[in-house]
């Protein structure tokens, strides 16, 4: 069975008090994402003491000219930010491996206009092969990420889950995997169910949201305690993670999500 995790945005305060906060409401695990500037040391101690893990990180550089050139503005659609991609996965992996993290999240870059489609997709391939000599052994995979450009990240370059998951079979190993974000999926394409089991080899990870407004389920027109099953019925046993706003008190939310489990 997969494991809830809190989102990293409905507990105040740095990674430490985050993991804290959202033990003490009982949550197995939290993802807040951005690592950098964060102190990992303190923070692992907080999962030690209360076995509330980080769930994912996002693939971050403290070097600014390859943070510019894996950021979406430009990305792993282009083969000038391979080398960057490369430097950026092992600054995260060892940030990963002091926190005990599992999983790094990942994204293509816009899209390239006028570049057929068929030469970006190949660079975000060959980005994702170069990184794998990194990671080999770690125990750490890559999730890459599928977004809307309806409503939130317009010029995007991977926004089905389709190519997401051709992408990832194209790299030919485990430690590469698709991140499935049902609030973006439920606007590109729907077919929620249908994809999610469609994809369940692909699938590494899971982040959730409510159409419209992005916030926790139960806001919007998602039927979550029927995707949560079908989920469950692939049988992943990863991270299904709340990467959306939430409208009510933390307690009040907290109790609704693990209701949709029942």
């Amino acid at each position: 069975m997969f494991t809830l995790s809190c989102s990293g945005g409905w507990v105040p305060g740095n990674y430490a008090e985050k993991i804290r906060a959202a033990a003490a409401l009982g949550w197995k695990a939290i993802e807040p994402l951005c690592w950098l500037g964060e102190d990992l040391t303190a923070a692992r101690a907080a999962i030690d003491e209360t076995g509330c893990v980080i769930s994912a990180i996002l693939v971050q550089s403290a070097d600014k000219k390859a943070a510019k050139l894996i950021a979406n503005g430009h990305g792993i659609v282009h083969a000038d930010a391979r080398e960057a991609f490369v430097q950026a996965i092992g600054e995260t992996l060892a940030a990963a491996k002091t926190l005990g993290c599992t999983t790094i999240v990942v994204t293509s870059g816009n899209e390239r206009r006028g570049v057929p489609r068929a030469e970006q997709h190949g660079n975000i391939v060959k980005a994702l092969k170069a990184a794998l000599p990194a990671i080999k052994g770690s125990g750490v995979r890559l999730a890459l990420e599928p977004l809307n450009v309806l409503v939130n990240h317009k010029g995007y370059y991977l926004t089905s889950s389709e190519e997401g998951a051709e992408i990832v079979r194209e790299v030919k190993s485990r430690q590469v995997t698709m991140l499935y974000d049902i609030y973006h999926q439920q606007i590109t394409e729907g077919n929620l169910i249908d994809n999610i089991k469609r994809y369940s080899k692909e699938i590494g990870h899971f982040h959730v949201g409510d159409v419209p407004g992005r916030r926790q389920p139960g806001t919007g027109e998602i039927n979550y305690r029927n995707v949560f099953r079908a989920i469950a019925e692939t049988g992943y046993d990863g991270y299904v993670v709340f990467e959306c706003g939430n409208t009510e008190p933390i307690e009040i939310t907290t109790k609704k999500m693990f209701e949709l489990l029942q």
